[in-house]
């Protein structure tokens, strides 16, 4: 499995994991109905706060997957966020900074550079 991220929406920022050059850093994951997962350390593997990213996108909009279909919460929330109703869906948000924060259901971009990669486009 390799790794993955996104872009934090508050500030742009690429979001790191621990095995990067670039390190790590506080990053808030928070749901549609304003519950908050606190990561400092991120893995690169979608969870923060010992929450996963896309279990949680399954959470926020279950009228959008089959529950007999799918024994893992995860892969649906990936069928869900790649899948045809993508833009119809509430995505967590991924920021550095809680106050000031309203919701968006649009969602965090995804990091060209899965948290890792960086200093690698010519490759």
């Amino acid at each position: 499995m390799g790794f993955f991220s996104w872009r934090t929406q508050d500030t742009d920022k690429s979001i790191s994991n621990a095995y990067s050059e670039n390190g790590t850093f506080p990053v808030f994951m928070i749901d549609d109905k304003g519950n908050i997962w606190y990561e400092d350390e991120y893995e690169g593997y979608g969870e923060f706060g010992g929450k996963d990213y896309y279990e949680l996108l399954a959470e926020m909009n279950p009228e959008y997957y089959d529950k007999d279909r799918f024994e893992d919460l995860r892969d649906a929330g990936i069928e869900i966020a790649f899948g045809i109703h993508a833009e119809d869906i509430k995505h967590p948000n991924l920021v550095e900074r809680v106050e000031g924060w309203e919701y968006d259901s649009i969602g965090p971009e995804s990091c060209e550079f899965q948290g890792y990669f960086y200093g690698m486009e010519d490759y």
